[in-house]
C-alpha cells in the first residue's frame, strides 16, 4: 500500500523545477533535461531507449522529482545524430555499440552535466531498451563506483568481448519481459551467469508475457502489470540505495 500511494503521488505531485539543459561533448551539442527535487533525497541519472530523449523520458524524469529525487536525462546522441525512424536509431545505436570509447565518453559528459545541476551526492542510473545497454556499460566501466546502483528496464544486456563486471560493481537492478524477443531470456541467464561468476550483487525481475519496451504506455507493447510492478521494484530500489 506505500508504494501504491508512493506512486500515486508522483503522478499527482509536478517537480520543483524541471527543463532543458544544454551541454557540449567534443564541439556537439547535447540537450539533457533535468527535474530538481524540492528536498532531494539523492539523483536519478535516466538513459534514453534509442529514439533518443523525448518525452518519455522528460516524463519519467518529473516522476522522479516528484518522488524527491533530483533526475538528469542524458542525451547520448547529440545535435549531429538523427533519431525517429527505424533505420536512424539503428544507426545511432549501431554506431555507438561499434565504439565503446565514445559511448563511454558521453555516459561521462552526461554524468558531468548532471552533477552541474544537482547537489546531490549519491546517484542511481537506469536506462530503458538501449540506454540499459549504456547503463550496464557504466557498469561494466571505471566509472562504475560513481553510482550507488544500476537499474536497467528492458535493457540490452550483452557483454561486448573483452569487458566484464568486477566484484564491487554497485547493486544492479534488471527488469525484465519473459516475452521480450529483443532480448531473449537466454540473454538474461547469461548475464546472470556473468555476475555471478563476478561475485556481484544483482536482482532480476521477470513479468510474464511481457514483450519488449513494456513500459512504453500508449505503445502497442505496453503491459500495465509489467510497468507497473517494475516501477515499484525500482522506487524500493532507490529508497534502499539512496535512502529515501
Amino acid at each position: 500500500m506505500i508504494r501504491i500511494a508512493t506512486l500515486a503521488a508522483a503522478l499527482a505531485a509536478p517537480a520543483a523545477w524541471a527543463e532543458d539543459v544544454t551541454y557540449d561533448v567534443e564541439g556537439v551539442e547535447h540537450t539533457g533535461y533535468f527535474a530538481e527535487a524540492d528536498e532531494p533525497q539523492g539523483l536519478v541519472v535516466l538513459v534514453h531507449d534509442w529514439d533518443g530523449l523525448d518525452d518519455y523520458e522528460r516524463g519519467r524524469a518529473d516522476q522522479l522529482a516528484a518522488m524527491g529525487y533530483d533526475a538528469f536525462a542524458l542525451d547520448m546522441y547529440g545535435a549531429d545524430t538523427e533519431a525517429g525512424t527505424t533505420e536512424q536509431n539503428r544507426a545511432a545505436t549501431g554506431e555507438l555499440r561499434e565504439d565503446r570509447e565514445k559511448m563511454r565518453a558521453l555516459i561521462r559528459a552526461g554524468l558531468d552535466a548532471a552533477r552541474g545541476q544537482s547537489g546531490a551526492e549519491a546517484l542511481v542510473v537506469a536506462g530503458y531498451c538501449f540506454g540499459g545497454g549504456v547503463t550496464l556499460e557504466m557498469a561494466r566501466s571505471d566509472m562504475a563506483g560513481e553510482a550507488a546502483g544500476y537499474a536497467t528496464f528492458h535493457g540490452s544486456l550483452a557483454t561486448p568481448e573483452g569487458e566484464g563486471y568486477s566484484a564491487d560493481v554497485p547493486p544492479v537492478l534488471i527488469l525484465h519481459g519473459g516475452a521480450d524477443t529483443s532480448v531473449p531470456l537466454s540473454e538474461l541467464v547469461t548475464l546472470m551467469d556473468e555476475l555471478e561468476g563476478a561475485g556481484a550483487t544483482y536482482t532480476a525481475e521477470v513479468y510474464s508475457d511481457a514483450p519488449h519496451a513494456f513500459t512504453v504506455e500508449g505503445s502497442d507493447r505496453y503491459q500495465e502489470r509489467a510497468a507497473t510492478k517494475s516501477w515499484e521494484a525500482f522506487s524500493d530500489f532507490l529508497a534502499e540505495r539512496l535512502g529515501a
